[in-house]
């Protein structure tokens, strides 16, 4: 049953409600896993119907959001309502609504917007793992298998699935890549690239705590166009070198330390090696390769629920990008594959990552 605070009480013991869909069956773990889409759906609709910004500061009436959305009156109450129960949106009187600390994100219009986010991995990337079954069966992603049934991708019809992408990817502060940068004894002096870095966070994290190093931040026409706007009018812009380039094509020489930061495991295990022997080619004798990614482990034995998300991680490469993640075990193989020699796996567990450092063999078999 429930009290008069929406609380589930059992035997005079009170918890917190489920986030299930209604009482239809005994709640149980496996199928609140099953019934996890729930909020994932709702925050969809809001960020696709533009409920926060129709919200802004204001406290607004449900007629005036649904009019401003464009949405039907009753339905936009109904999702005003489990919005609120998700604590996004607080119901300051009847039918009237504010948003929330928690809800405020979903604007587009504020610095701190992860409306991008939202839609990146509630709505394009969901798309993709709807089709996780046949992408299991046949070992295609989710494009080729959406492709092969005649059915478009949410990502092939979204016009800012590029400018999404790149807002969510390689755009967290700095600071935020500190441990990583602290966790590996970069030089004191030399050139560091970031290969695939986005918009730059980890070479301005290296950089920032490291004033004699220079930097190359490395990545596609588009990535390297949004990443200038990080360094423009900073100290580091002098200091960082930005190149635009195809990663499976060429790697830019000149860098003593080559950074690849959740970059191969989008690829296949041959994609992958041919970028990693764009690489060997070029670091010098005396360089590293930092390959920076999740290391799965050989087994799982048990319950790891620490582990949870790096599996989630390689089910999403499978489902969008038919890469992977790997352990250690087979990262080395890769490695020994493009011409480099694992020396030492460095966990950062701030970051649920670990560093792979590589040198090139002498030789190549």
């Amino acid at each position: 049953m429930m009290d008069s605070m929406g609380t589930a009480v059992d035997e005079g013991r009170s918890m917190p409600a489920k986030r299930a869909i209604g009482n239809v069956t005994a709640s149980n773990e496996l199928l609140e896993m099953a019934m996890g889409f729930g909020p994932s759906c709702v925050l969809c609709a809001a960020a696709r119907l533009g409920v926060a910004d129709a919200l802004g500061d204001a406290e607004r009436s449900a007629s005036e959001v649904a009019t401003a959305c464009k949405a039907d009156p009753s339905s936009m109450y109904r999702l005003l309502r489990a919005m609120a129960a998700l604590g996004l949106l607080n119901e300051t009187s009847p039918k009237h609504f504010r948003l929330t600390a928690l809800g405020r994100p979903l604007r587009r219009d504020v610095p701190d917007s992860a409306w991008a986010a939202v839609v990146f991995w509630a709505d394009l990337l969901a798309n993709f793992w709807s089709q996780l079954g046949e992408c299991v069966r046949t070992g295609q992603n989710g494009a080729q298998v959406m492709e092969q049934a005649g059915i478009a991708s949410r990502w092939s019809q979204e016009p800012e699935a590029g400018s999404i992408f790149r807002a969510v990817m390689g755009t967290s502060p700095a600071e935020d890549y500190a441990p990583i940068v602290d966790a590996w004894p970069f030089p004191a002096s030399g050139v560091v690239a970031d290969l695939g870095g986005g918009g730059g966070a980890l070479i301005r994290a290296a950089l920032e705590r490291h004033p004699n190093l220079r930097g190359m931040l490395v990545d596609r026409d588009a990535s390297i166009d949004a990443a200038a706007a990080h360094f423009k009018s900073t100290p580091l812009a002098d200091r960082c070198e930005l190149i635009a380039a195809d990663l499976s094509e060429t790697v830019p020489p000149g860098a003593d330390v080559y950074m690849l930061k959740h970059v191969l495991h989008g690829y296949t295990d041959d994609k992958a090696v041919a970028i990693l022997r764009h690489c060997r080619d070029l670091v010098p004798a005396e360089g590293s390769l930092l390959v920076i990614e999740f290391v799965l482990p050989d087994v799982v034995s048990g319950p790891a629920p620490e582990l949870v998300s790096r599996f989630m991680s390689d089910l999403n490469m499978l489902a969008v990008t038919s890469g992977r993640e790997r352990s250690e075990h087979e990262w080395r193989q890769l490695l020994e594959e493009a011409g480099f020699a694992l020396t030492r796996n460095v966990p950062v567990p701030k970051m649920d990552v670990s560093i792979l450092e590589a040198h090139p063999m002498s030789t190549l078999e």
